[in-house]
């Protein structure tokens, strides 16, 4: 099935840019954040599955796809992505909704839930860590340490270029395996739009740059709304060990464990995503 003639496409202006937004279905609103190197089309799967009960809104990140890309590492930092999802509700006239991030879209998942927890019914996070809990671990944990040394080869100067060779095959890898040729296709478009993946890479630079600022001392990573964490247990890139102590910052969690997923559980797993989203969103919040 194509999306794309089933969904409304809108270009929403948000805190100074305009971020392409994919929507589809009507009931309580459920905002979809993917991750990198995906683009909106990653939840396909998870659309299709809950289309006929929730509205769906599922934006292109800034930077990615069709997005606006602004220049510079400081225009990436997660308070500026927040502030993005928080004038993209209010521009739509969400209300109070229920949140989803997988990847980066999880981490903006985890800052816009503590900084915004007034606009949130509900958080959902998929394969991607409490950012307290990475710190941590990131120092102690010396097998998460090397899962995520790839990080530093995304933030050396000119990385896209090295990551657009040999037809993005240090992208591939992980997300090839559970989508069709078509979809791949899909996935080198967006890749290849101008300025896509350096904007993608300058999440991790902004990171970086975050983590060595004070700034990272005022977030106490304390999450007030009812929480769902789906995390794919074969993940090679965020480790099953950051799920330890996160009930230490979120009041009310639960979480839900695939085996069969990897960091993509919304690509191989989207039963068990599906499933875990409409069992959470019938609760009484």
């Amino acid at each position: 099935m194509d999306l794309l003639k089933d969904m409304e496409e809108l270009y929403v202006e948000a805190n100074g840019i305009k971020l392409h937004t994919m929507m589809m279905g009507s009931g309580e609103p459920i905002m979809m954040l993917h991750g990198f190197p995906d683009f909106w089309y990653g939840w396909k799967y998870v659309i299709l599955g809950l289309r006929d009960e929730f509205k769906l809104i599922v934006p292109d990140t800034r930077g990615i796809n069709l997005s606006d890309k602004p220049e510079g590492d400081e225009n990436y930092d997660l308070d500026v992505l927040a502030d993005d999802i928080k004038g993209l509700a209010e521009a739509l006239n969400l209300g109070k909704f229920t949140l989803a991030g997988h990847d980066w879209g999880g981490l903006l998942g985890w800052n816009f839930a503590e900084r915004y927890p007034e606009l949130l019914k509900r958080l959902i996070i998929l394969n991607a860590p409490h950012p307290l809990i990475i710190s941590k671990k990131y120092t102690s944990n010396k097998s998460q340490k090397k899962a995520s040394s790839f990080v530093f080869d995304f933030i050396k100067p000119g990385a896209e270029k090295v990551i657009m060779a040999d037809d993005f095959k240090k992208l591939k890898g992980p997300i090839f395996k559970a989508i069709d040729d078509i979809d791949k296709d899909k996935y080198r478009e967006a890749w290849s739009r101008p300025g896509a993946l350096a904007a993608g890479l300058r999440y991790y630079r902004a990171s970086v740059r975050r983590q060595m600022s004070s700034r990272k001392k005022l977030t106490t990573g304390i999450i007030k709304v009812p929480t769902l964490v789906i995390h794919g247990m074969k993940d090679t890139f965020i480790l099953p060990a950051m799920l330890e102590g996160l009930e230490e910052y979120v009041k009310d969690l639960k979480i839900v464990r695939s085996e069969k997923g990897s960091h993509f559980v919304i690509n191989d797993d989207p039963d068990t995503v599906i499933s875990s989203i409409r069992e959470f969103m019938r609760r009484k919040s």
